[in-house]
């Protein structure tokens, strides 16, 4: 058997990266593309690796040269490469693929260790491999039948995305024999070329070749595997954070992300905090109606999306600012504040990270499960001279909460001296006590000092829609707000949402039913492992002490690398006299069970427990 790398062109898309070399000459954290290649495939034994070169020809074969390669290379060379495509770069090679059978691969993947020694042993002699079709990924797609028979070749720009389940992705390695390449692909090859031209790609042969010929070609489906095509300079981010060499560059590179996991398909992320059980999918079925619309016309500016918070939070349209999801308002909010801010300590980073050097006051709770109430605070603060409070009610990380006539003992105490009571509600829909929103006119207007803020990316699960409110009776606060963002500061998918939420509130009570349930049975499922203790939450998260097993860093960094499930990490956040934390977010039922068997595996339960566990957290 024997290698053909097609290698020649250009790679223009990564730009600087290859204006003095080749594409797979590119480095994927410190490796080319092409040292990683030629190392697997001198794994297999080849007799040879055939490389089509172009652009940068010599270079790359004088830095080939330079590499501990085996396995003996030679070149075809495509003098046209900069007006030609990879079809005729294959059909230059084209006398090679009658001599053998052949492993055909595109210079600009990456892939893990193992996927071409599978290949090579499956007994089908011709296959192409494929990949479940994810959003992230472009170019040609497939469709199968039950026996991996490819019966349509989709390019690209053909793709029906109302099809999209029903897509198999190519990535672009196949394994050809001999006979297949003899008297099926290359006379293929050479009349297409003949007639379309050069300029067009090798698998459009594959195409024709399932619409007209009953060949031996089947699929190969991936189950997980990691790879990667690389085009451009955000797939070559993507690849280093999924081909990190240890699981602690991947978590760091993960977690710098700060979102955009829809990418990693195969991760499950209980990191960030959504709503697992809304928006119900009629919401979803309109809102898809109106993407065309949505997605060309612009949006309202503020005093619209104002009105439509205002309508739907129940209070006066001028004390209400709606924001680019609350972290655009607090960042607005804390340039209104001059002197000195009371945090609760440990708290959500946001906030903190908007102050200026010397504003912070921290409190930090002295009761072993970071507990604290409206008198600690009061206590606490009321000789620190602040001109404003902030309070997370359920707290992040902790989930500790103070009911609502704790928060009014607050409020009312802060308006007694003068400081302003910056309330963060994000989670408090998700607390057992009902009726504890501050978003009320007749509470903003007893405490005029008060400014509520509610993310409702993480109440509504809908973070791509980019959505939080401030409210407060103070409307020169609020104005000052809001002139401190654009005026078009949410996009027409997020105005959309405010105007029909309303529509669909029954629906959100029921899924926080849902949640509390959720949340009830992990934290019970949870604390029946002896490594660890699982704090009381009101939020859609729960914290978690490790007792006497991993450090939180080495859970986390297990989670990811063995099961494919992202954490929060506590370590930074939450620094105690030694002991470890973790976070974890509130999924669905099936997902929670999966996070507790892998916890318990991790920290090293039997398996008859960890069965029991799992079975337990899905009844």
């Amino acid at each position: 058997m024997q290698a053909i790398i097609l290698a020649a062109g250009m790679g223009k898309r990564l730009k600087a990266l290859t204006a003095n070399n080749t594409k797979c000459m590119v480095r994927v954290n410190g490796v080319s593309l092409i040292e990683r290649m030629l190392s697997q495939l001198d794994s297999l034994g080849l007799e040879r690796v055939v490389l089509v070169v172009g652009y940068h020809a010599e270079q790359l074969k004088e830095y080939l040269s330079t590499l501990e390669v085996s396995t003996p290379v030679e070149y075809v060379l495509n003098p046209v490469y900069d007006r030609t495509n990879n079809i005729y770069s294959l059909y230059l090679a084209s006398g090679y693929l009658e001599q053998d059978d052949t492993l055909l691969l595109e210079s600009d993947l990456i892939f893990e260790d193992g996927i071409l020694r599978e290949l090579v042993d499956d007994p089908r002699p011709t296959l192409a491999l494929v990949d479940k079709y994810e959003a992230w990924m472009d170019g040609t797609v497939v469709k199968l039948d039950a026996e991996d028979r490819i019966y349509s070749f989709v390019p690209g720009k053909r793709m029906r995305f109302d099809e999209a389940q029903d897509y198999y992705k190519t990535v672009n390695i196949y394994k050809f024999s001999r006979d297949f390449s003899a008297n099926h692909y290359v006379p293929f090859l050479e009349a297409y070329s003949k007639v379309l031209g050069l300029n067009e790609y090798y698998e459009q042969v594959l195409r024709v070749i399932t619409l007209v010929d009953d060949s031996e070609l089947r699929a190969k489906r991936l189950s997980g595997q990691k790879w990667y095509e690389i085009d451009d300079l955000q797939d070559l981010d993507i690849a280093e954070s999924i081909f990190a060499p240890t699981t602690d560059e991947a978590l760091a590179r993960l977690q710098g992300r700060y979102g955009g996991y829809w990418r990693y398909p195969h991760m499950l992320d209980f990191c960030y905090l959504v709503n697992p059980y809304y928006p119900p999918q009629r919401m979803v079925d309109e809102m898809r109606a109106s993407f065309e619309t949505l997605l060309t016309q612009y949006p309202s500016g503020m005093r619209v999306n104002s009105l439509l918070a205002a309508k739907l939070f129940g209070v006066e349209q001028s004390r209400v600012a709606v924001g680019n999801g609350a972290a655009e308002l607090i960042k607005s909010l804390a340039a209104q504040v001059e002197g000195r801010i009371g945090v609760v300590r440990p708290t959500f980073e946001e906030y903190p990270n908007r102050f200026r050097e010397g504003q912070e006051v921290s409190f930090a709770s002295q009761s072993d499960d970071f507990s604290y109430t409206a008198s600690d605070l009061m206590t606490f603060f009321g000789d620190k001279d602040l001109d404003a409070l902030v309070l997370i009610n359920p707290d992040n990380p902790t989930g500790n909460y103070l009911p609502k006539t704790e928060v009014l003992r607050l409020a009312g105490w802060c308006e007694e001296s003068g400081i302003r009571l910056v309330y963060d509600e994000s989670f408090s829909d998700f607390a057992d006590e009902l009726g504890n929103s501050m978003l009320n006119d007749d509470v903003l207007a007893a405490y005029p000092r008060m400014a509520v803020v509610k993310s409702i990316s993480k109440s509504y699960g809908v973070p791509g829609c980019r959505l939080g409110v401030l409210a407060s009776a103070d409307e020169a606060l609020v104005e000052d707000v809001r002139a401190d963002e654009s005026i078009w500061n949410i996009n027409s998918f997020g105005e959309f949402w405010l105007q029909i939420a309303e529509k669909y509130q029954a629906d959100y009570h029921e899924a926080l039913v849902r949640l509390r349930k959720s949340r009830s049975q992990m934290s019970k499922r949870l604390s029946e492992n002896p490594h660890l203790h699982v704090f009381p939450s009101q939020a859609n998260y729960l914290m978690v002490e490790l007792i006497e097993t991993l450090t939180a860093t080495e859970l986390t960094e297990r989670l990811l690398a063995e099961d494919g499930i992202l954490v929060k990490d506590l370590s930074a956040k939450v620094r105690c006299d030694g002991r470890q934390f973790v976070r974890l977010a509130i999924r669905t039922e099936e997902e929670n069970a999966r996070l507790v068997s892998a916890i318990a595996s991790a920290t090293g339960l039997g398996m008859m427990t960890l069965q029991k566990l799992s079975e337990r957290c899905c009844r």
